[in-house]
């Protein structure tokens, strides 16, 4: 057993400790389980750190995802009774903005390619109109005089997510569930078919569950783990007065300003392994994309650039389910929905702990 837990079997153990996995956790200690969370590094220090934290389904559509889009939808849906329950419970102010955004086209190229975005949206019942230039100027002032219109989704919104670590880690703790830093997950234990616990470099820790939620490294701990791949994102991150009171999002990148001050301009979607680098290139292509639209970005106070990596699936949907001996669940491959998806995926998460069918979940397979 890993040394301060005196030999004890919980319920429930959980291997990271970002967003998804802390919510899950939560929300399975109030469902009256004993729950041990686990994380190589500091809890939300991977993607959780390293997020918008956008709630932007209909924003995010994609042609071709339509299954995702409507997991997506059932995400945000969930958000607004989540972040007042978490925020009550822990004291923490989340940033939580039902703010709307607007995407907006830079030239007619763009206007051209929003405009078959937007017929999408209408198309699947969602509620997304275009604008004109002025009417995108009128909502937003702070917009280049030179924009080409754009798509406004009334009903997207922001959190912090670093807030929301602080809220969750707040509330599990509550909850009587326990976080282990520094503790390296090596594999999944098991016997006679069924999960006995979780390997660490520390030696085993017994649990009659396991779920496994640490990201993009989750597909390395079983070989029932669902094909998931690390995709590095980077973002900035400046201060200053708000350059707009909504998302606002561009082919190229998004701008998020929170009520703090701070200005988040994200982010990069990049194929390059393990590898976390923060490179000039990047920081320098995602401030030219939010001047070309917000030109009064180049104003405000730089703060820092980060990179992370986000657990990708080869359709991009979650892995959310059992495969693999009994008693082991997965909860991984968010890609960029990880904050999103959250809640939805802790209450998928206890229903199937329950051995009842969680529905409008992702496939592990």
């Amino acid at each position: 057993m890993v040394s301060d837990l005196n030999g004890r079997e919980h319920d429930l153990v959980v291997a990271g400790a970002g967003i998804v996995g802390l919510a899950c956790a939560w929300r399975a200690a109030q469902a009256g389980m004993s729950v041990l969370v686990l994380e190589r590094g500091e809890p939300g220090a991977q993607a959780s750190a390293v997020a918008a934290g956008m709630l932007a389904p209909v924003t995010e559509a994609a042609f071709g995802e339509e299954e995702l889009l409507r997991l997506n939808v059932a995400g945000r849906a969930e958000w607004p009774a989540f972040a007042a329950e978490l925020s009550e419970r822990s004291g923490v102010d989340l940033e939580y903005r039902d703010s709307g955004a607007l995407v907006v086209a830079a030239d007619r190229d763009d206007a051209g390619e929003l405009r078959r975005l937007n017929d999408l949206q209408r198309s699947l019942g969602l509620d997304a109109s275009w604008l004109t230039p002025r009417e995108c100027r009128r909502l937003e002032p702070g917009l280049s005089p030179r924009i080409a219109g754009g798509v406004l989704a009334p009903h997207d919104g922001s959190v912090d997510p670093r807030a929301v670590m602080r809220a969750l880690l707040a509330v599990a703790e509550q909850e009587g569930v326990r976080v282990r830093s520094g503790v390296e997950v090596t594999g999944v234990e098991e016997s006679a078919g069924a999960v006995t616990g979780l390997a660490t470099a520390e030696g085993p820790v017994a649990a009659r569950r396991v779920l496994i939620a640490c990201g993009a490294w989750s597909g390395s701990l079983h070989e029932a783990a669902p094909r998931v791949r690390p995709v590095k994102g980077q973002l900035v991150r400046l201060r200053g007065a708000p350059l707009a009171e909504r998302v606002v999002r561009t082919p190229r990148c998004y701008v998020v300003c929170r009520p703090s001050g701070e200005i988040v301009v994200g982010a990069t979607v990049e194929e390059r392994g393990f590898d976390t680098t923060v490179t000039a290139g990047a920081v320098h292509r995602l401030l030219e994309a939010a001047w070309e639209v917000l030109p009064d970005v180049e104003e405000r106070e730089f703060v820092a650039a980060s990179a992370a990596l986000r657990p990708a699936t080869p359709d991009n949907r979650p892995a959310i389910g059992a495969a693999g001996p009994e008693g082991l669940l997965w909860a991984t491959g968010h890609h960029r929905g990880g904050v999103l998806l959250a809640p939805l995926t802790a209450r998928a998460v206890v229903e199937l702990l329950a051995g009842r069918d969680a529905p409008l979940v992702g496939s592990v397979a």
